[in-house]
């Protein structure tokens, strides 16, 4: 079971991981050990609700194919394990960005004391500016 948050959690058959050789440098021991993550996701076929399905589905995304499948390739470490939970992590911050519910926005307006203070120190502004006139004797 992967838990994602509080009520939101997965099976583990709903995600196929396989390890593959990383890319890049990494001298004599990278052609030889497949310490890369490549973890597959299919978005339509998990048991998360159709609308968690949907808003994954709906975020643009180049990590998910035409299919509705989310890949995600972990190779930043240099152990299978360090980058099979960092695969698991990204793709928990991935759901839970998706699934994230912002407050709606209540339009507020000012209350008539800041009305009043804006007002009066304009006006003491505007005396302030009249005082720097020409001077007449």
């Amino acid at each position: 079971m992967i838990f994602i948050s509080n009520n939101i959690s997965l099976n583990d058959y709903e995600v196929e991981i396989h390890a593959i050789r990383a890319q890049g440098a990494g001298g004599q021991n990278v052609n030889k050990v497949s310490s890369a993550i490549h973890l597959r996701f299919d978005i339509n076929a998990s048991s998360l609700s159709d609308i968690h399905k949907q808003r994954l589905l709906d975020s643009n995304d180049s990590r998910i194919s035409k299919e509705g499948v989310l890949v995600i390739k972990a190779q930043q470490f240099r152990t299978q394990e360090k980058n099979k939970s960092d695969a698991f992590e990204r793709l928990q911050q991935f759901i839970l960005k998706a699934t994230y519910v912002s407050k709606t926005r209540r339009p507020t307006k000012p209350s008539n004391n800041a009305r009043r203070k804006r007002v009066d120190q304009k006006t003491q502004r505007g005396k302030t500016k009249l005082l720097r006139g020409k001077v007449e004797f």
